[in-house]
């Protein structure tokens, strides 16, 4: 007898729409390819609702590092630069950690 069988069932949670549509966009944008070309072309799902979509696409367009174009067919070309570490706010570099230079000599 299994000892788990007498556990209650977890609620399952499910993702709101708007969840969804965020996670399948950052998806995108996260992607090694998207990051390598630094553009995107995100296109609407018939399961995407309006209000989900809007809010979506009002996020991205008030990041200043994006640069959207709104294509006819409804889908979202999201092109970016190449950020420095500098311009990085997320990303935590001492300042001298460049100019470090390992003097020790390797041990084989």
């Amino acid at each position: 007898m299994s000892k788990y069988k007498n556990a209650s069932p977890q609620a399952r949670q499910e993702m709101t729409g708007l969840e969804r549509l965020g996670f399948r966009v950052s998806s995108m944008i996260n992607h090694p390819i998207a990051q390598s070309q630094r553009w995107v072309t995100i296109h609407r799902l018939d399961t995407d609702g309006d209000m989900e979509w809007e809010e979506v696409m009002g996020l991205l367009v008030e990041t200043p590092e994006l640069d959207l174009t709104f294509n006819d067919d409804e889908s979202v070309t999201v092109r970016w630069e190449a950020q420095s570490t500098e311009d990085r706010d997320d990303l935590v570099v001492p300042k001298d950690w460049e100019d470090e230079k390992v003097e020790e000599e390797a041990p084989f």
